[in-house]
């Protein structure tokens, strides 16, 4: 009995430690009233699909600004992506001629982008200590 308990604590202790969390909000500013608003965290491997790390689906805000709590996450780099379905169509409006966004949108570096975005342009380091993260939402009418 104390052979087993010392070598699973032997291989506890060879295991990796999990990496620790720490909490990651994204203060929102330019925000319009009404729709869906959609806040999420992905990792470059789920970029652009339907998994995520974290999420946050906000019915009907109001305008002005918005503190949106996506609870504690490892350190590391994430694509942030905010999507304001502020004509509450449950779809991305585009411009058809220009294929602009209609809607809100907003994420680092956002300001830059020509079309679709890639991770490392809309990637954000989250550190240890954690972050609050300041984006201005864009909309396109």
């Amino acid at each position: 009995m104390i052979r087993f308990s010392i070598a699973a604590a032997l291989f506890a202790l060879s295991l990796p430690a999990a990496a620790p969390a720490a909490p990651l909000r994204v203060d929102l500013n330019g925000l319009r009233s009404g729709g869906t608003l959609y806040v999420q965290l992905q990792t470059r491997d789920q970029f652009l699909g339907a998994a995520r790390t974290a999420g946050r689906v906000v019915q009907a805000p109001e305008a002005g600004s918005l503190g949106v709590d996506l609870g504690d996450v490892p350190a590391g780099d994430y694509a942030v992506t905010v999507w304001h379905d502020d004509n509450g169509n449950r779809q991305f409006d585009v411009e058809p001629q220009t294929g602009r966004p209609l809607d809100g949108i907003a994420g680092p570096h956002i300001e830059t982008l020509r079309g679709r975005p890639t991770f490392d342009q809309v990637k954000v380091a989250v550190p240890a200590e954690g972050l609050a993260l300041p984006l201005a939402l864009r909309y396109g009418r």
